[in-house]
């Protein structure tokens, strides 16, 4: 390589250097080439409200001018809308909104959050929808579900299970086994808008749980003669409803004041608390009348041979409760132990009859004839519809606000037969009819004396519309048809066509 081509490349090797000293320079001179700037761009609902320097400080104005918020919910913080967004970008525009001008602009818009837990109620059956529930603590939540448990079971009974310090049944008694929502509840953290119902007070969230939204309170002012009973009837409740209803009411027996103010509000739960219950309990097993007949005596001869006397069982089973009203089906647990063994009730009737004498002018006589007419056992003592054991598990009464028409009879078991109580007609024998869908497959007997009697939720049927019916004869089997919540017997009287102009009673007076 000659002379002069050395000299070249050294020449061409320094330029390259001075060129690329002299580009970095102008990288690094911000005079010469200007960068993006950082902004933030504000949105509302997707629409963009305006370009700021500062997420910061819009946060902070929006906490320092919402001190209202602050103070009706005894929050530190305040938080923007529900709907608001805000992305960080790099950009030449240099049109930026005040922070002022997009604070009001939001607060023109919507209304500001604060941080809770939003409660999320789901039904077990996803056929209604979920119920929301918004509360600034957790603990709110957590301590209104206590005091609506305690509602219904009492604070005592509450602490023992949570304790495991429920007395142990020697004789009688009842213990929880089993406690537990019907519907599943989560809770999770949230940005609560002001404009939404918070809730912030035990006492009033524990008051939407038992009554909904209708939760204003409709007083009752006593007046002489008035109780539990009667005022809970009068007031389309339960005796049980009423008690839920008012917290000076301990039971069924307590004594009302004449001037006291009752709370006759229906309650209607949002949340179904079920809980199981182990109970040994002595029930009445009624007596049965047998007739005996005696040749010996006239028909018009009628004695009581033997007293009935009403004997005692004691029986162990399982039963359910839904917000506190005893489910219709129960189970029972090993075989009932007689406690006082029944005495039925023996008539002794004659059956001989009077002889007439012809007359002389021959106009008939010779025959055998009762004086008093065809003497028969017209049923006047009620049989009972089922067999024992059974529990009445639900009686005569109103329960959420519709009258229980009738006793529900329960423990015979699925299949197990049902008897007519009086002797009489077959109205009606299947699905629904006079009686409604709810009845399910069902007996209507019409009796001589103008009652009516119904069989309802059976498995099936044995007897047939017109046909003539003897007190005690099976005319269907227990089942759970219809609407119905387990295997049970609803027994039903009125005076008059049922749902037609007839009139319900308590079935309990017929063997009173």
């Amino acid at each position: 390589m000659n002379k002069n081509s050395k000299k070249g490349i050294i020449i061409s090797a320094i330029l390259t250097i001075l060129l690329s000293v002299g580009l970095a320079y102008d990288f690094l001179n911000l005079e010469k080439f200007d960068l993006p700037n950082r902004k933030y761009r504000v949105y509302l609902d997707g629409e963009k409200i305006g370009l700021i320097d500062s997420k910061d400080n819009l946060y902070a104005m929006i906490n320092k001018e919402q001190t209202e918020i602050k103070n009706k919910y005894k929050v530190s913080k305040v938080y923007p809308p529900k709907g608001f967004e805000i992305i960080k970008t790099n950009t030449y525009n240099t049109d930026n909104s005040s922070i002022f001008d997009v604070y009001n602009k939001i607060k023109s818009e919507k209304e500001f959050t604060v941080k809770g837990y939003n409660v999320i109620i789901k039904s077990a059956d996803g056929n209604t929808a979920p119920i929301y529930i918004n509360v600034l603590d957790k603990d709110i939540f957590k301590d209104a579900l206590e005091a609506y448990v305690k509602t219904f079971i009492g604070e005592e009974r509450y602490k023992q299970y949570l304790d495991e310090t429920q007395p142990e049944i020697i004789d009688t008694g009842f213990k929880i086994e089993n406690m537990y929502f019907k519907e599943s509840i989560s809770i999770k953290e949230a940005y609560i808008s002001v404009d939404e119902k918070i809730y912030t007070d035990v006492d009033d969230l524990t008051k939407y749980l038992l009554f909904g939204d209708n939760n204003k309170r409709i007083d009752y002012v006593v007046v002489q003669g008035d109780t539990v009973e009667s005022v809970a009837f009068a007031n389309k409740l339960s005796a049980s409803e009423l008690i839920i209803a008012n917290d000076d009411i301990k039971s069924s027996d307590a004594l009302l004041a004449i001037g006291q103010k009752v709370n006759v509000a229906l309650i209607d739960p949002i949340i179904t608390l079920i809980y199981e219950e182990l109970v040994t309990s002595d029930s009445e097993v009624q007596y049965q009348t047998e007739i005996q007949q005696d040749k010996n005596q006239y028909t018009s001869y009628k004695a009581v041979k033997q007293k009935g006397e009403n004997g005692i069982n004691r029986n162990t089973y399982r039963v359910q409760f839904i917000n506190g009203t005893q489910n219709e089906g129960i189970s029972f647990v090993g075989e009932p132990v007689v406690i006082k063994p029944v005495v039925n009730e023996i008539i002794v009737k004659g059956t001989k009859v009077y002889y007439v004498p012809p007359v002389e002018d021959g106009g008939g006589g010779g025959e055998a004839v009762d004086i008093h007419g065809s003497q028969v056992d017209n049923g006047a003592t009620w049989g009972w519809p089922t067999n024992s054991p059974y529990i009445i598990t639900s009686g005569y009464g109103y329960r959420w606000g519709v009258l229980h028409d009738g006793i529900d009879i329960s423990g015979t078991g699925y299949g197990s037969p049902i008897y007519a109580s009086l002797d009489g007609e077959v109205v009606q024998a299947q699905w629904g009819g006079m009686v409604g869908n709810e009845a399910g497959i069902n007996v209507v007997l019409r009796h001589d004396n103008g009652y009516y009697t119904v069989y309802a939720h059976l498995s099936k049927f044995y007897v047939s519309k017109g046909q003539r019916v003897a007190r005690g004869e099976r005319i269907g089997a227990m089942g759970h048809t219809g609407n119905a919540f387990g295997t049970h017997l609803h027994f039903g009287v009125f005076t008059g066509p049922p749902y037609n102009g007839g009139r319900s009673f308590n079935p309990m007076r017929l063997w009173s």
